[in-house]
């Protein structure tokens, strides 16, 4: 919140938002809502076009399986990333969101020119 002022610049003809958080921060995961609704919702963007990471810190404990968000926040693609055990399975993931947001771009393009066509 600091820097909410630099906000609209960042939100600027964005496509998609990626938000990165601590699971294990209590301040974090109430935060989350503010930054979805921030981002996501007032763009306004698909959920789709939003992916959380959560993303455990090196020799954290924390058990991936246990993290139940409410909705809305319940309806976003979530990872776990731990780049000491798995870091390929976050680069798959990562990649398979950027694949989704070039096929949303597209296919809003798409759309845009039929529209002018039409």
């Amino acid at each position: 919140p600091r820097f909410e002022t630099c906000w609209p610049a960042l939100m600027k003809d964005s496509h998609g938002v990626v938000i990165v958080f601590n699971p294990e921060l209590p301040s974090h995961l109430k935060e989350l809502e503010t930054w979805y609704s921030c981002f996501v919702q007032q763009q306004p963007l698909l959920d789709g076009q939003c992916l959380l990471v959560a993303h455990h810190k090196p020799g954290s404990a924390g058990d991936t399986d246990d993290l139940s968000l409410a909705y809305p926040l319940n309806k976003l693609k979530l990872i776990h990333s731990n780049l000491e055990e798995d870091p390929e399975d976050v680069r798959m993931e990562f990649m398979k969101y950027f694949r989704s947001i070039i096929t949303f771009i597209n296919e809003s393009r798409e759309r845009e020119e039929m529209s002018i066509i039409s």
